[in-house]
């Protein structure tokens, strides 16, 4: 949840964009003969798909350029001549990453604007309140934005796919990262009071044992103030902080320990942990301050020289406004881009069937740093990462990536990252 900075365009923008997308399809080619003709979404020449994102709410700020960066690579996908001869039109609806709105906007695509698929819908607590309906209509539920394990259930929710590593092998990574980097030391955790924060301190504990956590703390969004909390990790002699945080709530942890005098070693989740990011919280004079020698992890293509990353450079320049690039603008081109490649390889008349066989197949490539786990009997995207320190204002990665299986067993491999092909446009 898987899961950064303010919005390069305002909720209002992207609302207006979304109410055009919808008026263009209606007025779209009707599909071609055959299965697909029948299919929700899909027309001649495009195909419709649908999330729910954080526009405004108290997680705005740190995630609602996702889905304008999503929205940026389809634009220039679809300028490539899009997949199959379709172009992708992406229906972006605000939740404000409340539930009940969640299922309001949720059963919106797909019964007013019969999405093909809902893609990259974002939150744990938000997601979990469509994931019965989006199975129960058989619509594609693609790359949830939530590192919970819920996603990965292919018995259960056939329909539903993973897009973040899961937070228990995160957590599993960076307590294996710890041990090996800073052994001896009095580890902790700060965590968001849902499965989030509970499946991230599983994983810590599975490899630091049940008793590994000098002390454990919870917050919760809807209150902006974690003094108790910092305060009681200062009292227990914490020395390495584990934060599963979104971005606005790692800031307040850092900062709130700033003003207390207190300065442990910080991890955090990648879902807060994109360091551009934090800068806006922070400010660019403290950030590269207080949040030196900063580590969190990451499965997307981030590094500073890194190929996928100057392509996404460029489509956020021309496609974006030139907004803001970080963690946000990679990731939600990602998702994109996987997005398109699965559409690719679900044929030239798509149906929501063979887009599931296509994912389950197991031959989807992504860009990530370590492969993709789908397959028939796994749901999950990632279940490895690497690992990022902040130096000097910069945030790249170091050493090996950490592959978990998800029960307490971590290894550290030199897997080759997804080389950039075809300008990043997936082969159909």
């Amino acid at each position: 949840m898987s899961h950064r900075s303010a919005p390069p365009r305002s909720a209002i923008t992207v609302a207006a964009a979304s109410v055009m997308i919808i008026a263009l399809s209606g007025c779209s080619t009707p599909a071609p003969a055959g299965e697909a003709a029948n299919t929700p979404g899909i027309t001649e020449d495009t195909v419709t798909i649908g999330t729910h994102h954080p526009l405004t709410g108290p997680a705005a700020a740190g995630y609602a350029s996702i889905s304008a960066a999503t929205t940026a690579y389809f634009e220039y996908l679809n300028e490539q001549g899009g997949i199959h001869g379709r172009t992708i039109e992406y229906v972006v609806k605000d939740d404000g990453y409340n539930p009940s709105n969640t299922q309001n906007v949720v059963r919106e695509l797909v019964e007013e604007d019969e999405v093909f698929a809902v893609v990259n819908g974002l939150g744990t607590p938000t997601h979990t309140s469509v994931l019965d309906y989006l199975n129960q209509k058989k619509v594609p539920d693609l790359f949830v934005a939530s590192g919970s394990t819920s996603w990965n259930q292919p018995e259960k929710y056939p329909y539903t796919f993973a897009y973040n590593v899961d937070y228990v092998a995160e957590g599993e990574a960076l307590a294996q990262y710890a041990e090996d980097e800073f052994p001896g030391k009095s580890v902790c955790v700060l965590g968001q009071d849902d499965d989030f924060g509970t499946e991230f301190t599983t994983g810590l504990q599975n490899v630091l044992g049940a008793d590994g956590l000098a002390s454990v703390q919870t917050y919760s969004v809807s209150n902006q103030d974690v003094v108790a909390q910092i305060s009681a990790m200062k009292a227990a002699g914490c020395e390495i902080n584990m934060l599963a945080t979104v971005n606005g709530f790692t800031a307040l942890a850092v900062g709130t320990a700033a003003k207390l005098g207190y300065a442990p070693q910080w991890f955090s989740s990648s879902s807060g942990g994109d360091y551009p990011t934090l800068v806006t919280f922070l400010g660019a004079d403290l950030a590269p301050k207080l949040l030196q020698g900063f580590v969190s992890t990451n499965y997307l293509p981030f590094g500073q020289d890194d190929e996928w990353r100057a392509l996404f450079e460029e489509i956020n320049a021309e496609y974006n406004d030139d907004a803001p690039f970080d963690g946000n603008t990679v990731y939600g081109m990602s998702v994109g881009y996987l997005f398109a490649e699965a559409l690719a390889a679900a044929g030239e008349d798509p149906t929501r069937e063979s887009l599931i066989e296509a994912i389950s197949s197991g031959d989807l490539e992504g860009n990530g740093v370590v492969p993709l786990s789908f397959g028939d009997d796994s749901h999950a995207a990632f279940m490895g990462v690497g690992i990022t320190t902040v130096d000097g204002g910069v945030q790249d990665f170091v050493g090996s990536t950490y592959v978990s299986d998800g029960k307490g067993k971590v290894s550290k491999d030199d897997v080759e990252p997804v080389s950039l092909s075809n300008e990043g446009v997936p082969e159909d």
